[in-house]
This record gives structure tokens, sequence and C-alpha cells, in this order.
């Protein structure tokens, strides 16, 4: 009897490892998300899975969250005839998004991501990131590259 209640936590433990792992997969989208655009509209899974798209997910607290705004603006001169690119705020409230923008341009739209989710099913770990996607599919996840011109050069040849 005493291998049952045993069993039974084994099983739940392989359970929730197994969800852990496939929620962390890069580029697993979570079904049905919706982002709040900081200038109004909404950005959908279904948005992305269409061309291709950059985007740039970041936080103000970031050591490198100041640099982000003319970053992206490079991004933008530089890819934005090949490429949709867009932000996506990691985890802060509008209000604290809003202050940290005050005075500064941020070239291209701004969504919020209030609760992790969009970052947790895209695989980020650290900020800032880059996504890079074409049709829906992962071309690259991870941390914000040295050269991102030199990157999105060798995967959007």
């Amino acid at each position: 009897m005493a291998e049952r209640p045993l069993s039974r936590w084994l099983v739940l433990v392989l359970l929730v490892l197994l969800m852990a792992v496939s929620a962390a997969e890069p580029g697993k989208a979570a079904e049905g998300f919706r982002l709040i655009g900081l200038g109004g509209g909404e950005l959908s899974r279904a948005e992305l899975e269409s061309g291709t798209v950059v985007v740039v997910v970041w936080a103000s607290w970031s050591p490198r969250g100041r640099e982000i705004p003319a970053q992206v603006g490079e991004l933008v001169r530089g890819w934005g005839e090949r490429a949709r690119i867009l932000t996506v705020n990691y985890s802060e409230e509008r209000s604290v998004v809003e202050e940290f923008l005050r005075g500064r341009e941020m070239p291209a739209p701004v969504y919020l991501d209030s609760d992790g989710q969009f970052g947790r099913a895209y695989g980020v770990t650290s900020l800032p990131a880059l996504l890079v996607l074409r049709d829906g599919k992962s071309l690259y996840s991870g941390r914000w590259p040295g050269d991102p011109d030199a990157l999105l050069t060798d995967l959007l040849k």
C-alpha cells in the first residue's frame, strides 16, 4: 500500500516537469495571448504568424534598458522595410513604462507583457532579448546580440 502514494507523487512530479519543459521551449507560444499596446491596439499570436517580425523584449529596470529606445531606432532604420519591428515590455505596470519613456522616443510599438506570459512562452531568460520570427516560426530567441545587424543579416538572407 505504501507504493501507491509514492507512485502518485512520482507521476505528479513528472507531469509538473513535463509542463515546465514544454512551457519554456523557445518559440512555443502560449495559445491566445493578447498584449495591450501602450499606444492602443493589441498584439496577438496570429499577428506574429505572418511575415517577418523582430521583437525586442525589455524592461526599464534592466541595466541595458536605457539603451533600448536608441537600439530599436537603429533596427527600425536598418530593417523596418524588411521586417515588422515591435517591442514588448516584460512584466512592468503601464505607469512605470510610461514614466520610463517620458522624454524618450520609442520608434516602434510597445506592448505590455504585464504577467510575463509572452516572455515565458518565447523562452526569454535575460533582458534585453531579441526574438526573430518568420511566419510564426522562431529563427532566433535569445539575449540581445552584440551586433544585431550581423545576426539579422545572417538570419534574413
